[in-house]
């Protein structure tokens, strides 16, 4: 797999003291991820195209095909690699995800359409992004100490932001605070399905407790941290009503405004010992 550019130099003009002044900076690269999927002996399909920062493909795309349950009902994980047909410069732009058993493709004959801001945008109904997922068990605890310990613990997992200012990040957890693995990305919800799907490409990473994420919470989030199986969601800025209603409703922990030595829970307080 080859090692893409995702920062690009810039000429850029500063206002500052009411002067003008040229400048280099640094600008992440955002360029479209087409996801394809097939089964033994089935031409590969497109599923989705998605804007993206450049690295992870491969975990972006299973992550995105297990959220959306594509990846399980289709028998599971196969192969996945970059198409290089056709033109040099699109070739790493393409993947695709081969499945044990023929691929079960959405129920609607649609392609799902997600920008960097937004993994529900293109989708035909609220009825398509609904993914089948069982209530989550009881547990594990948590201290409040450890919630409180998380931001910190992912802005120092965010070197590309450090550079650019631009990016969202999303990181997995132990119970205990310990960080399995961290990506970032120009969408929020490419972030969450990178670590997803390196958590399915890498077995050698524990099972996650908790999903942090750097911006506000929707219920995609939380809906793929549900078919993941991760209890615990936290956020640096709010949820969304309906994040708040899907993490009730699938008995999930969800904790946002975490900073400053606060937090706020809103669904699933159960799992918090020591107090916030």
């Amino acid at each position: 797999m080859t090692s893409r550019r995702i920062v690009a130099p810039a000429l850029v003009t500063v206002i500052e003291n009411g002067e003008l002044r040229e400048t280099r900076d640094r600008l992440v690269i955002e360029e479209p991820l087409e996801i394809r999927a097939h089964g033994p002996g089935q031409v590969g399909q497109a599923v989705a195209i998605t804007m993206r920062t450049p690295g992870n493909d491969f975990a972006l795309a299973v992550g995105f095909l297990s959220s959306e349950g594509l990846l399980a009902s289709s028998g599971g994980l196969e192969s996945v690699a970059y198409c290089t047909e056709g033109s040099e410069e699109q070739q790493y732009n393409i993947v695709t995800v081969r499945t044990r058993l023929d691929f079960v493709p959405p129920q609607r004959e649609r392609v799902f359409l997600s920008s960097s801001s937004c993994g529900i945008c293109g989708k035909a109904a609220l009825e398509d992004v609904v993914v089948s997922a069982d209530r989550l068990a009881d547990g594990p605890t948590i201290t409040a100490a450890t919630v409180l310990s998380l931001p910190a613990l992912l802005r120092g997992a965010q070197p590309i932001f450090d550079e650019t200012g631009a990016l969202h990040a999303a990181a997995l957890f132990s119970a205990d605070g310990e960080l399995l693995v961290s990506r970032e990305d120009v969408g929020r919800h490419n972030a969450v399905d990178k670590v997803i799907g390196e958590r399915i490409l890498d077995a050698s990473i524990s099972l996650p407790s908790i999903l942090a994420v750097s911006g506000r919470v929707s219920f995609e989030i939380m809906q793929k941290a549900a078919v993941a199986g991760i209890p615990v969601v936290v956020a640096i800025s709010a949820p969304t009503s309906l994040a708040v209603e899907v993490a009730r409703e699938m008995g999930q922990t969800l904790i946002g405004f975490v900073r400053d030595e606060r937090a706020t829970v809103y669904a699933g307080a159960e799992r918090i010992v020591g107090g916030l």
